[in-house]
C-alpha cells in the first residue's frame, strides 16, 4: 500500500515539479511519469481526485471491483479510497488530458465543505468512468483551465471563493452527466461504507458524543449488525484503514469544521467532542492533521 498524504508528495512521486498550491493542482496527464514494474499494487491519497483523460492499455481496480475505462473520461476518486493501476502486458502507457486534485483542508469554512459528500459519484459505487460528449467534454476542460488559471495568477481575497465556485459548477455538470449515463447502479460490499458514514455523522451531531465520548468499534459493529473483525477487513480492503481510524477521521471532520465555522475555544471543541481534557484532543488532533487546532484555526485568518 502507498498513502499519499499530500499534493506535494503526489507531485514528487510523479515526479512533477512542486505544486504552485498546496491543496489544490491541474495536472497535465502528458506530464505524469509512466507506470513502472514496481508501481504500489495498491494506492490511497489523502485528497479528492478528478480525472479528465484519454488513456489506454491499463487496468484499474477501485475498492473491490474492476473500474471501466474503456469507454468514459471523467472519473471521480474520494479521499482514502484504495485503488490499483496495472498496465496490459507490456505496453507503453498512452494518456492525456488533466487530472484535478483538490485536499479536503482547501474546502474548509466553505459551503462545498459541508456538500460535497452528497455527490454519489464520489463512492465505490460509481464503478464506471463517464463518457463525454465533445461538448460536454470541452464545458469540463473549460471549467479546470479556469480553476488553474485562477490560482496561477496573484492570489487574492477573492481567489478561493471564486475556484470554489469553478469546482461546485464541475460537480454539478457531473452529477447531471452521471444521472443520464447510469439509471440504476448496483451497490455490493461497498454499502457499509455508507451506513458507517451516516452512523458516524448521527453521532457526533447528536448530545450522545457529549455525554458518552467516541463511539467504540463494538458500538459500530453491533449497530451495523456486523462482527468487529469482518468490519475492520471491510473496511481495510476498501480504505485501507481500520475502524477506529475511520472514528479518528469523523472526529477530525467535526474539529475542523468547529474551528473554521465557530468562535468556540479549543477547550469547548473538545468537551463538545467528547473529551474530558482539552490536552487529549489537542495531541489526537496534531497527530491527524500535523498542527494543532489553533495553528488550523489561524490558517483561514
Amino acid at each position: 500500500m502507498k498513502h499519499i498524504k499530500t499534493i506535494n508528495e503526489f507531485h514528487h512521486f510523479r515526479q512533477l515539479p512542486k505544486p504552485e498550491h498546496p491543496l489544490i493542482s491541474v495536472v497535465n496527464v502528458e506530464t505524469v511519469k509512466h507506470l513502472l514494474s514496481d508501481e504500489p499494487i495498491n494506492l490511497t491519497l489523502d485528497f479528492y481526485f478528478i480525472a479528465l483523460k484519454q488513456i489506454s492499455n491499463f487496468k484499474v481496480k477501485y475498492g473491490q471491483q474492476q473500474y471501466d475505462f474503456d469507454e468514459g473520461i471523467l472519473s471521480f476518486m474520494s479521499p482514502n479510497q484504495v485503488f490499483s493501476i496495472a498496465l496490459d502486458k507490456d505496453d507503453e502507457l498512452k494518456q492525456s488530458g488533466w487530472v484535478l486534485l483538490i485536499h479536503p483542508d482547501f474546502l474548509w469554512n466553505t459551503s462545498l465543505a459541508k456538500t460535497i459528500k452528497k455527490y454519489d459519484f464520489w463512492g465505490y459505487s460509481a464503478d464506471e468512468a463517464l463518457f463525454l460528449s465533445e461538448k460536454e467534454e470541452a464545458t469540463i476542460k473549460n471549467i479546470i483551465q479556469n480553476i488553474k488559471q485562477e490560482y496561477h495568477s496573484n492570489i487574492d481575497k477573492f481567489s478561493k471563493q471564486i475556484i470554489i465556485s469553478q469546482i461546485e459548477t464541475l460537480l454539478n455538470y457531473a452529477e447531471r452527466f452521471y444521472n443520464r449515463q447510469f439509471i440504476t447502479r448496483e451497490k455490493g460490499n461497498h454499502q457499509i461504507l455508507d451506513r458507517l458514514e451516516k452512523l458516524l455523522t448521527e453521532y457526533f451531531i447528536s448530545d450522545t458524543l457529549c455525554k458518552n465520548g467516541l463511539p467504540t468499534v463494538q458500538f459500530i459493529s453491533e449497530k451495523l449488525n456486523i462482527s468487529p473483525n469482518y468490519l475492520r477487513g471491510t473496511l481495510k480492503t476498501l480504505t485501507g484503514q481500520n475502524t477506529q481510524q475511520h472514528i479518528h477521521n469523523k472526529l477530525i471532520e467535526m474539529a475542523k469544521e468547529k474551528l473554521s465555522t465557530t468562535d468556540l475555544s479549543v477547550s469547548e471543541i473538545a468537551y463538545e467532542l467528547g473529551f474530558e481534557h482539552s490536552q487529549s484532543f489537542n495531541k489526537l488532533f496534531k497527530a491527524k492533521t500535523n498542527l494543532s487546532p489553533l495553528e488550523f484555526r489561524r490558517s483561514f485568518n
